[in-house]
């Protein structure tokens, strides 16, 4: 055998959309197949999107790569970005096409699948040197501890070449420790095909790589943070909570107001404690929409979190951007983030409000506002200042009551 083809044609209406979102396509993989390679055909340009996934013969989840690629490889030894590597087993496997975006027109499609016997070399990927320890230090915060834990800052909402991002994990890695940041949440949507090379590029690359997913579909996003295997976007949204809590991680509810992506999913008798709030849509801090969100979501016990969602360079919006701080003990940042241990700021360097015990420590907030959780309110003086914490989040704005940085 040298390749056993599969074609699929058609056109996908608004109407097929409208009764189901996600197709399947089978494709048959002969005994002895070295490698499936899959390509979707279809104009872009005329304002279609379709999404691409993979199952294998027991419906088990081979790899997404949603609207980032139009093919993907599949061998025994290697897969391409956002696909699993690994046997080939006979039987009927399913290609999955999500119908994102429809046009009244329609959108003409094929899709081909080539069973070969040959496996294709692995393409090689070069790995970037690691930043020198003096730069990565030198943009170190100097923060005081807290009965031994430490203030590490991170960003919790990142993408790479597993799935529509721009860079390679080590890219990625490396430019998140230039930004000044102690770890880096990696949350390819709809996948965990990172998650195997997350130790490594850190320990290369002088930073903390938390695995993640970003569970993604039409009614809303949420980053799942543990190695707690793949959650299945097409579940309801309750299981994703209860699977990411068995496997020893946490779920968090992505950007809740933005644009085309806000959460209109139900999570039934159970919410979850944490929310991505501080997210780069969120432009506008003087507009309260988050803030109230959070409130009516977990009745003012949110814990919130922060993410850049980076993408790209070219976007213009670095790591960082915003912060989240996490009171770390030992080398535990999931269990600090889990706990509740969190406070944003919108970069690095940026003014930030952090809980000591019983206290509150503003850094770098002269003349802005302390609000807390009944709504009153204390200036702030000096960049370094202690103020007597209560139950519950606080923040801190400007005299524009723009919100410069949340506390949990």
């Amino acid at each position: 055998m040298t390749g056993r083809t599969t074609r699929h044609r058609g056109t996908w209406t608004m109407e097929q959309r409208a009764r189901d979102v996600l197709r399947e396509l089978p494709v048959e993989v002969p005994a002895g197949t070295g490698a499936l390679t899959v390509t979707l055909f279809y104009e872009r340009a005329a304002g279609g999107v379709l999404d691409l996934g993979l199952l294998g013969p027991d419906g088990e989840f081979r790899g997404w790569s949603g609207g980032a690629r139009s093919t993907y490889t599949v061998t025994g030894s290697w897969a391409t970005p956002g696909y699993l590597p690994g046997p080939l087993a006979p039987g009927t496997w399913r290609v999955l096409l999500r119908l994102h975006r429809v046009p009244p027109q329609g959108v003409p499609y094929e899709v081909r699948a080539v069973a070969s016997d040959r496996v294709p070399p692995e393409p090689v990927v070069a790995v970037p040197q690691p930043l020198a320890a003096d730069a990565r230090r030198a943009r170190r915060r100097d923060l005081p501890e807290v009965d031994g834990a430490r203030w590490l800052a991170g960003d919790l909402h990142a993408h790479t070449l597993h799935s529509d991002g721009g860079l390679t994990i080590d890219e990625l890695a490396r430019s998140a420790a230039g930004e000044g940041l102690d770890f880096l949440a990696v949350t390819d949507h709809n996948t965990v095909s990172h998650h195997p090379h997350l130790a490594a590029a850190g320990a290369r690359q002088g930073i903390t790589l938390l695995p993640g997913q970003e569970v993604t579909t039409d009614l809303g996003h949420a980053n799942v943070f543990g190695d707690t295997g793949w959650i299945d976007f097409r579940a309801p949204a309750a299981s994703w909570l209860k699977q990411a809590e068995a496997g020893g991680g946490f779920l968090s509810v992505n950007h809740p107001l933005a644009d085309d992506c806000a959460w209109e999913l139900p999570f039934g008798d159970r919410r979850p404690r944490h929310a991505e709030l501080w997210h780069h849509t969120w432009g506008d801090r003087t507009d309260g929409a988050p803030l109230a969100w959070a409130r009516a979501f977990a009745d003012g016990a949110l814990v919130p979190l922060g993410g850049s969602d980076f993408h790209r360079p070219e976007q213009g919006r670095p790591l960082g951007a915003p912060t989240t701080w996490a009171l770390v003990e030992g080398a535990d940042v999931l269990g600090a983030l889990a706990a509740g241990r969190t406070a944003v700021s919108a970069g690095p360097d940026a003014p930030v409000l952090l809980r000591c015990g019983d206290e509150l420590l503003a850094l770098g907030a002269e003349s802005t506002v302390l609000v807390r959780p009944d709504g009153s309110r204390t200036v702030v003086r000096s960049n370094r200042e202690t103020l007597p914490a209560a139950p519950g989040p606080h923040r801190l704005e400007t005299y524009r009551c723009e919100v410069v940085a949340l506390c949990g």
